[in-house]
């Protein structure tokens, strides 16, 4: 059978199970099973044997599990709570004032939860009700949330990274190094537009508290937690003390300890933050290894070779590319989460890209970008979700203030392709 035809009823048999809301791990083994049986004499048990056993035994997934561990015990602890007192009074020197709350506690605490989700909820959860009772501008508000929470992808230790390295064959640490660069850039460049904002329309951000110098001093103990826990997390991966394996193991004890030593997490919360990991952590690692099980399905019917024959014909340039594949990214985070569209696309695209000259590990973060873009985009857009959740606002209404952090996600995409070196200049430095 012609490998497009045997290529569209694959595709077509995966949209009618997710349509049909079957889970996407088992919608991705479905496919892989049904396609091996159908169209090739190989028998799937031993091949879903094989990954199943070296996927769920490589050491980085350990990484993933503890970096969710950690995120789930800064969830529950105080040491969240504290961002917004103790960011406050330094982000109000700034034009916007406590919008820039949403943006710095947003990156602070993507350090150390590695979840766009879990940092949305916890900054929302802290900040909408402060911002609300200070009349602050619910639009920007909400909008410059929905942007900032995406930074928890985008800024190490990344879930999304980690899922990339494995499915990718990437260095986990070199993916952490390349995006710290990007995630600067991109929370400058949310900072910047709120800034300019509240500058055209002070009433944005109407003035209630004076801080004084005083109140700055004393407020750094709040947040000095979470900034001594980032340091010597990923201070142990950039240094190369530590694999980050290692550092993620480093983290939940260091989190563990911080939370002992500052009473702020019952038993309770304890079980409530493992039961939360594994649930995170299952649900993960069902979707890669059912990704790689379609991987292989795919070589064996060559369709990643077939299909980088067909583009090869076509003579793109790296630019048609990656605009082809921009467009198609978009369109998929209208309905798919950031871990099933990299998974599901990664067999196919990958070859596509390193064709034409791509690096991998560039194109990882513009990857990472994209789905960023797919977390504030209706009707999936998980952030979009979280903050209708908490602030009772309609999703699309929120899509809508959300609409400025979109198109600076997008600008940050176009600004690495210009300079790629933001992006390589660091792994490259201490490779």
């Amino acid at each position: 059978m012609d490998i497009t035809i045997i290529s569209l009823l694959i595709l077509a048999f995966l949209i009618l199970l997710l349509g049909s809301s079957v889970w996407i791990g088992i919608s991705l083994l479905l496919v892989s099973t049904g396609s091996l049986l159908i169209f090739t004499d190989t028998p799937p048990t031993q091949i879903l044997a094989d990954i199943l056993w070296n996927d769920a035994n490589d050491y980085t997934m350990f990484a993933l599990a503890g970096f969710i561990f950690m995120g789930e015990i800064m969830l529950r602890s105080t040491m969240s709570k504290n961002l917004f007192k103790g960011l406050a009074p330094w982000m109000a020197l700034l034009p916007g004032k406590l919008f820039h709350v949403n943006i710095a506690g947003s990156t602070l605490f993507s350090a150390v939860s590695g979840s766009s989700a879990a940092t949305t909820a916890t900054i929302g959860k802290i900040t909408l009700q402060e911002l609300s009772a200070r009349n602050y501008n619910q639009s920007l508000s909400l909008g410059s949330l929905a942007g900032a929470g995406t930074l928890g992808f985008l800024i190490p230790p990344s879930l999304i990274m980690i899922v990339y390295g494995i499915t990718a064959n990437v260095s986990i640490g070199q993916l952490f190094f390349a995006g710290v660069f990007p995630a600067i850039l991109l929370a400058f460049c949310l900072s910047f537009y709120i800034a300019i904002r509240s500058i055209i329309n002070p009433n944005l951000a109407p003035e209630k508290e004076k801080f004084t110098w005083k109140d700055r001093i004393e407020s750094l103990p709040l947040f000095l937690p979470i900034v001594l826990l980032i340091t010597f997390v990923l201070g142990s991966i950039y240094t190369g003390w530590a694999t980050p394996t290692e550092s993620a193991a480093l983290g939940v004890v260091g989190a563990l300890l911080f939370a002992v030593i500052s009473r702020s997490m019952t038993f309770k919360q304890f079980q409530d933050s493992i039961l939360g990991a594994i649930k995170t952590t299952t649900m993960i690692m069902l979707i890669v290894v059912s990704a790689s099980y379609l991987s292989v399905v795919f070589g064996h019917l060559r369709i990643p070779a077939e299909l980088t024959q067909v583009v090869a014909s076509l003579e793109l340039s790296g630019w048609q590319l990656l605009l082809i594949l921009t467009i198609l990214y978009i369109f998929m985070g209208f309905f798919l989460d950031g871990f099933s569209i990299i998974v599901m696309s990664l067999p196919l695209v990958l070859p596509l890209i390193v064709e034409v000259g791509f690096s991998p590990l560039w194109f990882g973060i513009y990857l990472v970008l994209l789905i960023e873009a797919a977390q504030i985009t209706p009707p999936v857009g998980f952030n979009l979700f979280v903050i209708s959740g908490l602030s009772k606002v309609d999703v699309l209404r929120i899509a809508l203030y959300a609409l400025p952090s979109f198109l600076i996600i997008m600008l940050v995409v176009i600004i690495i392709y210009i300079y790629p070196e933001i992006v390589l200049w660091l792994p490259g430095f201490v490779e």
